[in-house]
């Protein structure tokens, strides 16, 4: 898989999202629509997408929380091109780009009900922590942190 820089509006990554949502809501029913207003991303610089022979494959990207922490968004890869290690991947560039940025700590949150994505982030070396933000009190999230190494 090959990555690109983009931004999140740009129409690949915007495509893999939308897909992403459709799976959160297939997953979720009802009990994604209290998480969709934290999906809404303002304008970002710090998107990547992964294609496999020029087509969009997966996608992610990071905020900035504060002076030394990003939060990972948007994290997604075609069902068609799971267990191929795209999300090691794309996640690793993620990281690498934070710190690039100057970056020290990342943090994400994720759903009881994605427990390959709970898997690949403890493998990723993310452990969990206590729900931050606009995810506490939300029983189904799933927070996790990783001190990020240049």
């Amino acid at each position: 898989m090959v990555t690109c820089k983009r931004n999140n509006s740009h129409q690949d990554f915007c495509a893999l999202t939308k897909a992403l949502d459709a799976e959160l809501n297939a997953r979720y029913g009802k009990e994604q629509a209290l998480y969709d207003k934290h999906n809404v991303i303002d304008p970002i610089e710090t998107a990547l997408v992964g294609y496999e022979n020029d087509v969009p494959v997966a996608c992610g990207c990071f905020k900035k929380i504060d002076a030394k922490t990003v939060e990972i968004k948007r994290m997604f890869v075609d069902p068609n091109c799971r267990r191929r290690g795209f999300s090691s991947q794309l996640l690793c560039e993620l990281e690498a780009w934070a710190v690039e940025l100057g970056f020290s700590e990342a943090c994400l949150e994720t759903g009881k009900g994605q427990p390959e994505a709970i898997a690949l982030y403890a493998k990723m070396g993310y452990a969990v922590i206590p729900n931050y933000g606009p995810y506490v009190g939300m029983e189904n999230s799933v927070c996790m942190h990783k001190a990020l190494r240049s």
